[in-house]
């Protein structure tokens, strides 16, 4: 009978699945309990499968364990774990029962666990990146790219320590969202390419396959050629935990940069700014209370699921640590890394969904932008001052400017007054932003474009990419 998922502990298993039934049943092909018995019975084909070439077992070995390993299931290891107390010792005792008893010896031979787990862990995530991460990834990008390119001219006023600084556009603002994400995912890209596999033996130096083989590393080479990996240039027990502890620096450094974007869409959504925000559907409601209220609910969603996961990495760089050539203090904690993953793609859709439809107020931007009388001008007043070689030029502006403020007077009324600004009256650069302050924008609109471009570049690449990949294992 299946498990009703209400009754689930994890939220990710109940509330989230709800909420993303299709991402969840995607990931779980890759970071279930059901796929982690399918691919380390895959890793033991694989060395059935080199093993013959090798003339060490009987002939059609290979293909018997790649039969056996699309065939056992996860409750036949498990209720043989039962009597063993051990994962991989019930893994091979159920997959000798699928195959000839003049074959069943020869499983597992000169492997270690690890070997195994640690091989197959390295499979799972792989093909999840390539397969459902990385592409949720790109979408989430083109989103991205789609709003700063056509909201690369919409002129907003730039904010730095919650103040009115000097204007930008919409689309350079998202410009840096799309290369602060986009050089992320080259990270986790060039992680996952990276990730290795072992075939070495119980403490990492060959012992058992080197009675077997005058070349142990040319065997372990070709058993990981079967499932397209390549070995660590060195191993213990276990894997080089750097591999996997890049991809997951990649994966939470991305998950920062989606909690960027979600809190600054949520202030920009508010009440007193109101410059973007996401649509409501029919029927939404913001409060259980207040009718009225407008709740940016999915960006605030982001950034609790970051505030969740991300200290997770300090567990992750914990498990760099394992005592001489082995120990098990990763055994549980490791299991938890797929949680980390499918939070972040999990964030990834939530954040996807609303910056599709995400709303534009071009009459709030224009009223923000005048909100302070142009008094951003300052920064323009003081360098063509200064450029001119006029002493004190920021004493000055910051004299007008103070003034301005004071007596709510415009700026552009008091320089006329005042002859220390005549040198600048006649620049073509203070004309243009006489006549539209807006204008003082610098190379917004140009970096946007160009910075869109490169990624545009960039994100196709690797889309062909993982449009290419082959699975190890399929659904």
């Amino acid at each position: 009978m299946q498990r009703d998922i209400f009754s689930n502990i994890s939220p990710l298993d109940a509330r989230y699945y709800k909420s993303s039934p299709e991402l969840m049943d995607a990931l779980s092909i890759y970071f279930s309990e059901n796929s982690v018995i399918r691919y380390e019975a895959a890793v033991e084909a694989a060395i059935m499968v080199v093993m013959e070439r090798h003339g060490l077992v009987p002939t059609g070995s290979g293909e018997q364990m790649k039969k056996a390993s699309g065939s056992i299931t996860p409750e036949e290891v498990y209720d043989e774990e039962e009597k063993t107390k051990h994962n991989i010792r019930a893994l091979v005792n159920v997959l000798q029962r699928y195959v000839d008893k003049e074959v069943a010896p020869y499983i597992h031979l000169t492997a270690t666990s690890e070997d195994i787990t640690g091989t197959a862990g390295v499979l799972r995530m792989r093909d999840g990146f390539y397969k459902v991460v990385i592409p949720n990834a790109i979408n989430l990008m083109d989103v991205l790219l789609d709003i700063a390119v056509r909201e690369a001219g919409t002129v907003q006023i730039g904010r730095t320590h919650g103040q009115h600084a000097v204007p930008v556009t919409v689309g350079y603002l998202f410009s840096g969202y799309v290369d602060r994400f986009g050089e992320r995912l080259l990270k986790i890209v060039e992680a996952v390419e990276n990730l290795r596999g072992k075939m070495s033996g119980a403490v990492g130096a060959y012992n058992a396959s080197s009675l077997l083989f005058e070349d142990p590393r040319k065997f372990e080479e070709e058993v990981l050629a079967e499932l397209d990996l390549e070995p660590a240039g060195f191993s213990s027990q276990i894997i080089e935990p750097e591999y996997q502890l890049d991809l997951m620096h990649g994966v939470v450094s991305a998950f920062g940069v989606l909690a960027q974007i979600s809190d600054d869409m949520r202030h920009l959504q508010r009440t007193e700014i109101g410059e973007l925000g996401e649509r409501f559907e029919k029927g939404q409601v913001g409060s259980s209370t207040m009718p009225h209220k407008r709740n940016p609910w999915n960006f605030e969603h982001v950034k609790s699921l970051w505030k969740e996961f991300y200290p997770r990495m300090l567990t992750r760089y914990s498990d760099q640590l394992s005592d001489h050539q082995r120990d098990l203090t990763n055994s549980a904690s490791n299991r938890f890394t797929v949680e980390v993953v499918t939070a972040f793609t999990l964030a990834m859709t939530r954040l996807t969904k609303p910056l599709k439809k995400l709303v534009v107020d071009y009459s709030r931007l224009k009223e923000n932008l005048s909100l302070t009388g142009g008094m951003f001008l300052a920064e323009p007043l003081y360098i063509l001052l200064a450029s001119k070689g006029i002493m004190n030029a920021h004493e000055l502006v910051k004299r007008v400017t103070l003034k301005a403020e004071k007596e709510n007077i415009s700026i552009f009324e008091l320089i006329k007054k005042d002859s220390n600004f005549d040198k600048i009256a006649e620049m073509d650069a203070w004309k243009n932003l006489e006549k539209d302050p807006a204008n003082y924008t610098g190379k917004s609109k140009e970096r946007a474009l160009e910075i869109s471009q490169i990624w545009k570049k960039r994100t196709g690449l690797i889309k062909k990419n993982c449009e290419q990949y082959r699975v190890i294992q399929k659904t």
